[in-house]
């Protein structure tokens, strides 16, 4: 009786460990939350809705992951990419097909010593003052994109950036952006599920701490 006991209780816990993890790991893009969290103060002020390009998601991703050892103390990001680079560099990477390339009208870069939930990013790291509040609520907007990414032992990045382009024909992915390879961050428009990485890999490492030690606890009994 007592085997059968543990054998269930470790069934159990096995496929609750399963279900944490599967839980853990399906988040949702925490570059898209950011981007509904812009369209909601846009539309508060009666401005138009965004559209979410994955072409500029991309692009935004590639600008921190050029700037990503750049944070200064004050958590300002202390790089700033040529215009050349857009168009030479972060566009190929992500397979924008040039001729879909328009006019960027803006961008906000932000860092920070910790990931941050993106309510947080938005108003203590990316909009913290009137300038970047005002270039958020530009009406000259039509699409953009955000891209975040964080450094091993180090800091996390976000990036915003705004276009005019028109949308849905602007910042074109080649074969929809099947072909891209996305090994660290996450940018928005994408259907892979990501978050704040060092977030994510705190939160299995304690799932699996906690596992273990209810594994020994079973074998006590």
């Amino acid at each position: 009786m007592g085997k059968k006991l543990f054998d269930c209780e470790w069934i159990f816990l096995c496929h609750l460990l399963l279900v944490a993890v599967v839980a853990a790991t399906n988040h949702g893009n925490a570059a898209n939350d950011l981007v509904d969290i812009i369209n909601k103060n846009r539309t508060a002020q009666k401005l138009p809705h965004l559209n979410n390009s994955p072409g500029l998601g991309c692009m935004a991703l590639q600008y921190v992951e050029l700037c990503r050892e750049n944070c200064t103390s004050n958590n300002t990001v202390n790089c700033k990419p040529s215009e050349d680079d857009f168009t030479e560099v972060f566009a190929p990477n992500c397979g924008v097909e040039l001729p879909t390339f328009s006019t960027i009208t803006g961008h906000i870069v932000g860092c920070q010593s910790k990931y941050l939930e993106p309510l947080l990013a938005f108003s203590h790291v990316l909009v913290k003052d009137h300038k970047s509040l005002s270039l958020l609520r530009n009406k000259s907007h039509t699409e953009m994109g955000v891209g975040m990414i964080g450094v091993h032992k180090g800091s996390f990045f976000w990036c915003i950036l705004f276009s005019s382009g028109k949308t849905n024909s602007t910042f074109v992915l080649e074969d929809h952006g099947i072909g891209i390879k996305q090994k660290k961050g996450c940018y928005s428009g994408s259907s892979i599920p990501c978050n704040g990485g060092q977030k994510l890999s705190a939160m299995i490492s304690i799932i699996i701490s906690i596992a273990f030690q209810l594994i020994y606890m079973l074998q006590q009994l």
